[in-house]
């Protein structure tokens, strides 16, 4: 390895580096010539960087638990998994797990669930445009639905929580009638499962259909959709099909999976 380009990783690896003065050694060591005040600014901007970041993906949980804490979080999460990309926006993923492991967030269970459907909206903003092919739905009607596939949009993701995720995040948006749903959800001890896709522009969320999560999670798999409907046999298909194909949640059907060989 030549020696610039040691330099150059010893000072990556000093960026991340905590306690500062370990930081500074790393440098010493590869006899960099800057200043432990140059350093510590470097370190300063990622810190402010990542406090920005985590605070545009995660308004309801950051109204949670406090401006505070988590500009708190946002340095140690920076040191314990740094950026790998350049785009911010690609960073904060591991979040989640990070709440969990939270001694101090311990009493209110649900914030790591929260985290995971505000990543999930976060990721769905920045997928893949696709078109929808309305004009293929008609094989609905003329094949078996063991070799149909229904692709979902880009973006779309299923979160099934054992608290009630989607009313805490629809209580902190605007026009919100308040906390009452959610208190009482929460007593209840009442679980709800999240979809989230992307409609247009715009991330979406809303509560899943009785039997929605299971036949999505088939379908987010590749899963044919006679197999997804024999995973939830709850599902009003008459209902949800329309709702899913009006709303940009499943965008076409393709012959994907060969019909059974005849005997």
């Amino acid at each position: 390895m030549s020696t610039l380009l040691a330099q150059q990783q010893a000072l990556v690896r000093a960026l991340f580096e905590t306690p500062a003065q370990d930081a500074m050694e790393i440098v010493a060591a590869h006899a960099i010539d800057i200043r432990a005040r140059g350093l510590k600014a470097y370190q300063a901007n990622g810190h402010a960087l990542a406090r920005r970041a985590l605070q545009a993906a995660y308004p309801v949980l950051t109204h949670l638990i406090g401006q505070t804490s988590m500009e708190d979080l946002a340095p140690a999460l920076w040191h314990a998994h740094p950026p790998t990309a350049g785009d911010m926006a690609l960073w904060g993923g591991h979040l989640a797990g990070f709440v969990a492991a939270s001694p101090q967030l311990s009493d209110a269970p649900f914030l790591p669930d929260v985290a995971r459907l505000e990543w999930a909206l976060h990721q769905a903003a920045g997928a893949a445009d696709a078109l929808p092919d309305p004009a293929t739905l008609s094989l609905l009607s003329t094949e078996d639905p063991d070799t149909l596939q229904l692709p979902c949009a880009p973006g779309t993701a299923l979160l099934v929580s054992p608290w009630p995720v989607v009313a805490m995040w629809e209580a902190h948006q605007p026009g919100s009638t308040g906390f009452d749903e959610v208190t009482r959800l929460l007593q209840a001890g009442s679980g709800q499962s999240a979809v989230v896709w992307r409609q247009g522009f715009k991330s979406q969320v809303r509560l899943a259909l009785p039997g929605e999560a299971e036949a999505l999670a088939v379908l987010l798999r590749q899963g044919s959709l006679g197999a997804a409907l024999d995973a939830a046999p709850e599902l009003d298909v008459a209902a949800w099909l329309p709702l899913a194909v009006q709303t940009g949640l499943l965008l076409s059907a393709r012959v994907a999976i060969p019909p059974p060989a005849a005997s």
